[in-house]
């Protein structure tokens, strides 16, 4: 039987500042993750069965690259970004490693990388709040996507699966 899914709203009625200054509680993490798997799903509905490296192009808006890294039988491994243009190539940014365990309907972020707000700086074992601040940033992100109408279905397949990250084709 499929589980419907309930959205609460507003899901934080809080501010940003106030999310971002406050102690987090597990539950308000399992909450953000809870709300990320939502978001992903809304991305890239067949996720389960998808495999490789997606495109998401929309007139006006960035392109959104998703690559599937792994899958198993109740979990999959995303690598999502953009790619903005230097004088140096092209450099991702945000650039997420994303685990989804699908039986539990829960997106924990592994890696994330990005420039404008300093969120992870090197590696450290992280705690509770630096991974609620990843949590956060994702659910902002992927919320932003799925408004801009962004959206992952096989026919938006760019290769077949590879060893190596992804890259602008």
């Amino acid at each position: 039987m499929q589980r419907q899914y309930v959205r609460r709203s507003p899901h934080y009625p809080w501010s940003l500042k106030t999310l971002l200054s406050g102690k987090p509680t597990v539950g308000w993490l399992m909450d953000l993750c809870d709300e990320n798997y939502h978001y992903l799903m809304r991305l890239a509905p067949d996720m389960r069965t998808m495999q490789g490296r997606y495109l998401s192009r929309l007139d006006g808006v960035m392109d959104l690259y998703l690559e599937v890294l792994e899958q198993t039988p109740y979990t999959s491994l995303l690598h999502l970004t953009y790619y903005f243009a230097h004088e140096s190539g092209q450099s991702p940014d945000p650039d997420a490693t994303i685990r989804i365990y699908h039986d539990s309907r829960q997106a924990e972020v592994l890696s994330l990388k990005q420039h404008i707000l300093p969120l992870n700086r090197g590696f450290i074992r992280p705690t509770l709040e630096q991974k609620w601040k990843l949590s956060l940033f994702l659910s902002k992100w992927l919320a932003y996507s799925v408004r801009q109408g962004h959206c992952f279905l096989p026919r938006h397949a760019l290769t077949a699966p590879t060893q190596e990250r992804l890259a602008p084709v």
